[in-house]
């Protein structure tokens, strides 16, 4: 998927969104001091199955490496894509086994 999207950090809703015609794609996030905790993430039913999700999850990684941060995922689908991209592994949490 080309990223037609951009991230935004809305601080004040704690998500990370892509805005999408009326409505936004989001991943709900809780920071604490270095961690960041992915609680939930949410696609607008009309995109669903798009990869718009994927796409959301893979920049908010990017932007969580960029940044130092510590990963806790604990949205499902958060931990499904980063067992499907090995790669990103390295900004989990120690001690967290993603199966």
């Amino acid at each position: 998927m080309d990223s037609d999207y951009l991230l935004i950090d809305n601080v004040e809703a704690k998500e990370f969104q892509f805005r999408i015609g009326e409505s936004n794609a989001r991943i709900e996030y809780i920071k604490a001091k270095e961690k960041i905790y992915l609680t939930h993430t949410e696609v607008p039913r009309d995109y669903e199955g798009k990869g718009v999700g994927s796409e959301l999850i893979k920049q908010a990684l990017e932007y969580i490496k960029a940044r130092d941060l510590t990963l806790v995922p604990l949205c499902p689908f958060v931990a499904m894509y980063i067992k499907r991209h090995p790669e990103w592994k390295t900004l989990v949490l120690k001690g967290i086994n993603i199966a």
